[in-house]
């Protein structure tokens, strides 16, 4: 079983690379609907996962195909790269368009200074969300940890009790996420050492430890500035300085969109390291 898991886990993975783009799977989660929604699919994979526990051919496949149906990677980069494109080219008006469909901040008065922060801060939140978190829950649990992981980011807006488990189950995924920036940001042309620094010295000052941890290590690995001041629907907020770089451009958005690429992809290798280590671990006692 451990096999099969990691096997699905890669070959979802892989699948998402492919014709990962499109998929929505966020936006059809969201609101009480979603939740219904989520609450059928979670029943369905637990089923699906106790059917291939003596069925390796059915557990790969199942797992493979929920990796591919919750992974939003490659959907994130290239929503991203668009964006990046429009600022180069002087297109503000549909970068913030875009920036819209992955932060929920007001982005109509920000310029090309702000437009960037907030796009390297959500594709830092967006790759532990939707690659990190569902690939390491679904080492742990399988295709309901698959399930599980993305539709509780999804539905986090419901309210406390399911915001607060979103925020316990990521405790987790977001040192991971934050680890392999440090890790890929050499990949990029970033700094590990300022990863780290960021990571351990900004974190404990942002209102969201897990987003802020990570969000704080792509400020250092890119040698950027990112929090500060946000406009949301519900209001102002001034969110602490996490790096001490430079402010970012248009390329630093591309660069982080790299480094998303490289920490998906050392993710998925070693869930599938800790999928087969559990099943090890589980047939030796």
């Amino acid at each position: 079983m451990s096999a099969a898991r990691a096997i699905g886990l890669l070959l979802g993975t892989a699948a998402d690379g492919v014709v990962g783009e499109h998929k929505h799977l966020g936006r059809l989660l969201q609101g009480r609907s979603g939740a219904l929604l989520a609450g059928a699919a979670l029943l369905t994979g637990v089923c699906v996962e106790r059917a291939g526990r003596k069925r390796p051919v059915l557990q790969a496949a199942g797992t493979a195909v929920t990796t591919w149906a919750v992974l939003g990677g490659t959907e994130l980069a290239v929503r991203s790269t668009s964006l990046a494109r429009d600022l180069e080219e002087g297109e503000l008006a549909s970068a913030r368009g875009r920036l819209a469909t992955l932060d929920a901040r007001r982005t109509e008065s920000l310029d090309v200074i702000g437009i960037s922060r907030a796009s390297v801060e959500s594709v830092a939140r967006h790759t532990s969300d939707s690659v990190v978190g569902p690939l390491f829950w679904g080492a742990v649990a399988g295709i309901p940890g698959l399930i599980a992981s993305r539709a509780l980011a999804a539905l986090r807006g419901l309210g406390r009790p399911v915001a607060t488990l979103d925020t316990l189950a990521d405790l987790a995924p977001t040192r991971v996420a934050a680890a392999f920036t440090v890790a890929g940001a050499p990949v990029v042309g970033g700094s590990a050492s300022g990863a780290w620094r960021a990571w351990r010295r900004d974190t404990i000052a942002h209102p969201d430890p897990n987003s802020g941890r990570v969000e704080a290590a792509f400020a250092g690995a890119l040698g950027v500035r990112l929090g500060g001041r946000a406009v949301y629907p519900h209001g102002l907020e001034e969110r602490p300085v996490l790096g001490d770089g430079r402010n970012p451009d248009a390329g630093h958005v591309t660069r982080a969109v790299e480094l998303s690429r490289v920490i998906g992809s050392l993710t998925a290798l070693s869930s599938a390291v800790l999928a087969v280590l559990l099943g090890f671990r589980r047939r030796s006692r």
